[in-house]
């Protein structure tokens, strides 16, 4: 169920077991945790692994101007498509087809918020990092979602770090250029 102006909808998830949507319970206290950083009203976003688009569609729904959804599965961009048709933001929405790290790479766009929930055992944090953090706007936020505390590599400084039962959300803004 989602928060903020699209409150009370709830969001369709793709079937089978190759996407986890992030519980509600944690979705609720890193959203809390934005509100309080001031980092979503407004903001530029990326929604990486996206899944369903939950996060995304949060971040939408609390106040964020626009949102880029990179997702690979064909049938997750579906789910996220009929997602923000239900609750009334696909106007503020690109859904983007392939790799997280790839499309990070390929694009000139810069974000105040990248959300990254690749799938648990994912074993690319490093590599994800470096490409998220060189996306960030200079006071951007990244906000990596694992089943343990993910390596965000040298150029991270963590904001902080909390989990929740299974789940571990690190908040990290990319260290100063020397």
């Amino acid at each position: 169920m989602v928060a903020g102006s699209a409150g009370g909808r709830m969001l369709r998830a793709p079937e089978g077991t190759t996407t986890r949507p992030t519980s509600d319970r944690v979705r609720e206290a890193m959203f809390n945790a934005l509100w309080s950083l001031d980092a979503v009203d407004g903001a530029t976003v990326a929604d990486l692994y996206a899944g369903s688009g939950a996060l995304g569609i949060e971040a939408l729904s609390r106040g964020a101007e626009t949102v880029t959804f990179v997702e690979s599965s064909r049938t997750a961009r579906s789910v996220i498509e009929d997602n923000l048709r239900t609750t009334g933001l696909a106007d503020r929405a690109t859904v983007v087809p392939g790799d997280a790290i790839a499309h990070l790479d390929a694009t000139a766009a810069r974000f105040d918020l990248i959300l990254a929930d690749p799938p648990y055992a994912y074993d690319s944090w490093p590599a994800l990092a470096e490409a998220a953090l060189a996306r960030l706007t200079p006071a951007g936020l990244l906000v990596a979602e694992s089943d343990q505390e993910p390596d965000l590599g040298g150029r991270a400084s963590v904001l902080r770090s909390k989990r929740y039962g299974g789940t571990v959300v690190v908040f990290a803004r990319r260290l100063a250029d020397p």
